[in-house]
C-alpha cells in the first residue's frame, strides 16, 4: 500500500514538473504592442479559417514580416521554439483571419466637431478589424491615411478606398472615374443615378479595373441594372425588393423621399410589398451575373428596437461626445431621423427584417456571395462594435457561425478582389490575424472587445474579447487599444463645450 502511494506521489510530481516545464516554455515572450517582427510564432492555438470549415488544432502559425510562412500542427516538444525570440502563446485561445469591414466611413468629424482618426482606428483594431473599405469620407485625408497605413507609420487597419462618382452627364462621370483611378482609389461608390449615367460609370470603371459599390436607394436603377451593368456589390438593400415590386411601392401622396423621417419610416414597409416569386428571380439573376451583397443589417437595427440602440452598454466608456451629438435626432444630420418613432414603426421594421434576412440567406443558398459591413457613425451604431453586432445578425438570418466568419473574412476578401492574399490563415497570405479568448463558433459575443459576463467560483467575471490583432504583421494588444479609446473619450468629455 505504501509503495502504491509512493508511486502515485512520484507520478503526480512528474506530471507537475512536466506541466510546469511546458507552461514555462509556452509562455508568450518578446511581444510588444505595435511591433512587427522578422519572425513570430503563434503557438498551440485553435484555428478557425475563413474558408467555411470547422475549427482545427491545436496548431502553430509562423509569420515572417508581414506574411504567413506556414501553418502546421503544434509541436508538442516542450523545448520547441526555445530559440525563438518572439512567441505568442495561444493555449486555450482561438485564431481567426482578421475581420474585414467592407462598408466603413473614416469620419474626421461628427456634428461639426473634429473626430480623431486614432479613435476610429483603435476601436476597429480592438474589435479585430484589420481591413476596412471606406465608401465615403474626406478623400484627400483618407488617401493620405491609406498611404500611412500601408507604410505602417500609423496604428490603423488596412484601407481600401472607394470614392464617390458624381456628374450630370455620361462624359462627366467618365471623367470622374478616370480621376479616381489617377488619385489612387481602389474602386468607386455610386448612388442616386439615372440608368444612362450608371451605365457610363460602370463601363468606365470596368475599363480601368475599378470595382463598384452601389448604395442603392429608391431611384431609377435597381438590382436588375446592377446585374446588367456589372456592379460588384449592392450596399444595403433597397434595390433588391424594389426590383421585385409590381409597379411602385405603395407610398402615400404626401410622402417625400428627401424627408428622412418619411424615407426610413416607409422603408420599413418595403419588403412586404415585394412579390416572392419575382424576388427569387431577382436573386437568381444577381447570382448569375456575379453581383455580391453587403446587407448591413446592423445600421437599420434601431428602427426595430430604438431603446436598445440608444442604450448599448459600450456607449458609457467608448462613445465620443461628437458621435453622440450626431446620433441625437436632427434633420441636418443624415440618419438622425428618429423623432416620434412609434411602436408601429418598429413592428413594421421587425417584419421587414424577417423577410429581408430570409432573402439574404436564400441568396447565399443559391450561390450568392454575402459580405459584412457596418456603416457605423450613423443611427446609434458605434465603429467596430457594430461590425460584431452585424455578425450576430447574420447568425439570426440563419447563417451558421462558421459561415458568418466566412462572410466577414473569406467572402469580404473575394469582394475586394483580394481572395489570394486576405481572409485566410494560409501560407503565403498576408499576416492579418486575430487571437480571441473563447470560441466564437460557440458564442459570437466573444468577439466583442468587452467580452461577456460569466459566473465562476461564486462571482461574476468577464471573459472573451480579442486579445491580439495582427495587421500586416504588426501586433496590437486589443485591451490596450480599447484603453486608449477610453482615454480619448474621457479627454473629449472633459473638454467638451470649452
Amino acid at each position: 500500500m505504501i509503495n502504491k502511494i509512493k508511486r502515485r506521489c512520484c507520478l503526480s510530481l512528474f506530471l507537475l514538473i512536466l506541466f510546469c516545464t511546458q507552461h514555462s516554455v509556452s509562455q508568450s515572450r518578446g511581444i510588444e504592442n505595435g511591433q512587427r517582427y522578422d519572425r513570430l510564432v503563434i503557438r498551440n492555438v485553435t484555428i478557425i479559417d475563413g474558408k467555411g470549415t470547422p475549427a482545427r488544432g491545436p496548431g502553430d502559425i509562423i509569420i515572417q514580416g508581414n506574411t504567413i510562412q506556414s501553418v502546421r500542427n503544434t509541436n508538442q516538444d516542450p523545448s520547441a521554439y526555445k530559440e525563438e525570440a518572439h512567441v505568442l502563446d495561444g493555449s486555450g485561445l482561438y485564431v481567426l483571419p482578421g475581420l474585414i469591414n467592407i462598408h466603413a466611413h473614416i469620419h474626421d468629424s461628427r456634428a461639426g466637431h473634429p473626430l480623431p482618426f486614432e479613435y476610429l482606428y483603435k476601436l476597429w483594431l480592438a474589435c479585430g478589424i484589420t481591413t476596412v473599405r471606406d465608401v465615403g469620407s474626406n478623400y484627400e485625408k483618407t488617401l493620405d491615411e491609406k498611404r500611412r497605413s500601408r507604410e505602417g507609420s500609423v496604428t490603423a487597419p488596412r484601407i481600401f478606398l472607394y470614392m464617390t462618382v458624381w456628374g450630370e452627364t455620361s462624359q462627366e462621370v467618365r471623367e470622374r472615374v478616370r480621376e479616381i483611378k489617377k488619385l489612387g482609389g481602389d474602386g468607386v461608390k455610386i448612388f442616386g443615378m439615372d440608368r444612362d449615367i450608371m451605365r457610363a460609370t460602370l463601363e468606365e470603371s470596368h475599363k480601368l479595373g475599378l470595382r463598384v459599390a452601389h448604395h442603392v436607394g429608391v431611384e431609377e436603377t435597381d438590382a436588375w441594372d446592377d446585374a446588367e451593368f456589372g456592379t460588384t456589390t449592392i450596399e444595403h438593400w433597397y434595390g433588391v425588393p424594389d426590383a421585385a415590386l409590381k409597379g411602385s411601392q405603395n407610398f402615400p401622396y404626401w410622402y417625400n423621399y428627401s424627408n428622412e423621417s418619411d424615407r426610413f419610416r416607409y422603408a420599413g414597409r418595403l419588403w412586404r410589398e415585394a412579390d416572392p416569386k419575382k424576388l427569387q428571380k431577382v436573386l437568381q439573376t444577381m447570382v448569375k451575373k456575379g453581383v455580391n451583397w453587403c446587407p448591413t443589417f446592423v445600421i437599420y437595427e434601431a428602427n426595430r428596437d430604438l431603446q436598445r440602440a440608444m442604450n448599448q452598454p459600450w456607449f458609457k466608456e467608448y462613445l465620443h461626445p461628437a458621435v453622440e451629438e450626431y446620433f441625437w435626432p436632427n434633420p441636418e444630420y443624415h440618419g438622425s431621423y428618429q423623432w416620434n418613432w412609434t411602436t408601429t414603426d418598429e413592428v413594421f421594421w421587425r417584419e421587414n427584417y424577417h423577410i429581408w434576412m430570409k432573402a439574404v440567406h436564400d441568396f447565399a443558398d443559391i450561390g450568392g456571395v454575402v459580405g459584412v459591413g457596418e456603416d457605423a457613425g450613423y443611427i446609434y451604431m458605434l465603429y467596430g462594435f457594430s461590425l460584431i453586432r452585424e455578425l450576430e445578425l447574420h447568425h439570426e438570418a440563419g447563417f451558421h457561425p462558421i459561415d458568418v466568419i466566412q462572410n466577414a473574412t473569406g467572402n469580404n476578401a473575394k469582394i475586394l478582389g483580394m481572395e489570394d492574399r486576405l481572409g485566410r490563415i494560409r501560407s503565403g497570405y498576408l499576416a492579418d490575424l486575430i487571437v480571441v479568448e473563447g470560441n466564437p463558433l460557440h458564442n459570437l459575443k466573444f468577439l466583442y472587445p468587452t467580452g461577456v459576463m460569466d459566473w465562476e467560483d461564486g462571482e461574476i467575471i468577464h471573459r472573451g474579447g480579442v486579445k491580439w490583432t495582427i495587421k500586416d504583421g504588426f501586433v496590437y494588444h486589443g485591451p490596450t487599444m480599447l484603453e486608449d479609446v477610453k482615454k480619448i473619450v474621457e479627454e473629449a468629455k472633459a473638454n467638451w463645450g470649452r
